[in-house]
């Protein structure tokens, strides 16, 4: 069986009991990144195979998974963080799972996106999840014309590097939204913020952005 297993977005603690069992048990582990799977594996005392599975090599990977899975093998999906397949890759894998009948399960846990919700006070009953914001600017700003009129809660993942560019775009081209923004969730320094989009702008223009954020934007209400 395929496993997609949920792993910590930063505090080791938060990863379920069933995710360990999984690994434990599991014949094979396909990794992201395998050296931040190392470490994971590692505090809990986890040795098993490790395979990197990622964006550029997951069609080639594909195939020889597939017939790991058919010998009988139960294989665990992860990534760096979080839950697999989501703005991460694995759902070619689970296609062809799909496609040759093979047996798979999701062992849920962490997500960036639940979590960075779930700390918002902005309205969520209905949200739309859009991974990353394209980097060249001028595709960025097609994207957020196209979205300024849906009517609920946005959310996308932003590098330390591209915020400030991303939160301008955003304020000329929605408005003053009102945002809640998520930092380093569940680490030490962990930082949410909840404020409109021109101060957020100004207080990332008076200190360096660092770490990857979670913006959520409440689409439905302005400042």
């Amino acid at each position: 069986m395929l496993y997609i297993v949920a792993t910590p977005i930063g505090n080791l603690e938060d990863i379920a009991l069933r995710a360990l069992r999984t690994l434990k048990e599991a014949d094979l582990i396909l990794a992201e990144d395998t050296r931040k799977t190392g470490l994971l594996l590692k505090h809990f005392s986890i040795k098993k195979p490790l395979k990197s599975f990622h964006d550029h090599n997951e069609a080639k990977m594909t195939p020889w998974v597939i017939e790991e899975l058919k010998k009988g093998k139960d294989v665990a999906l992860v990534s760096s963080a979080g839950t697999p397949t989501i703005s991460d890759p694995g759902y070619k894998l689970v296609r062809a799972c799909r496609k040759e009948s093979l047996r798979l399960t999701a062992v849920p846990g962490p997500s960036g996106v639940t979590n960075a919700l779930s700390l918002s006070s902005c309205a969520h009953d209905k949200f739309v999840f859009l991974s990353y914001l394209p980097r060249k600017r001028g595709e960025r700003r097609k994207t957020l014309e196209k979205i300024k009129g849906w009517q609920c809660a946005i959310v996308f993942f932003e590098s330390p590097f591209r915020v400030l560019s991303a939160l301008r775009d955003l304020k000329e081209i929605m408005g003053n939204k009102r945002l809640t923004i998520a930092r380093e969730m569940t680490k030490k320094f962990e930082e949410v913020l909840e404020v409109a989009t021109e101060e957020a702008i100004r207080h990332f223009e008076s200190i360096k952005p660092k770490g990857e954020f979670t913006i959520v934007i409440d689409n439905k209400d302005s400042y």
